[in-house]
């Protein structure tokens, strides 16, 4: 299965301001992850997908939802693109939101977006 870091560029912090924190670690820099720029699906790409809808309750949790439905919590980050909510922060208690499936389904859709 594809990750949600593929295609992602790279860049080296090697700024001034983190001069401490490389030197407790014992490096010159760190390569990190450029900012993403996340293409949501179209609804004719969800017209590809089917979806259990669910109530969000107090204690839900991206992770655990992707447990439960994809039985692998890795994968939490797909029910938040497919619901464009980066966190749980952005989703409140009764708020509806959607798991799509099948996973391979909505991970091949996702490539497809992010190249």
């Amino acid at each position: 299965m594809p990750s949600r870091y593929d295609n992602r560029k790279t860049a080296i912090n090697n700024s001034e301001m983190y001069k401490k924190q490389f030197a407790n670690r014992g490096v010159k820099f760190v390569r990190q992850y450029k900012t993403a720029n996340i293409s949501y699906p179209t609804p004719q790409e969800r017209s590809f997908l089917d979806s259990s809808t669910r109530v969000w309750t107090v204690g839900d949790r991206f992770y655990k939802l992707a447990d439960q439905y994809y039985g692998d919590s890795t994968y939490w980050w797909i029910i938040a693109w497919y619901n464009q909510a980066p966190t749980e922060s952005h989703i409140r208690v009764g708020d509806v939101i959607e798991i799509p499936l099948p996973l391979s389904r909505a991970m091949s859709i996702y490539a497809k977006r992010s190249r």
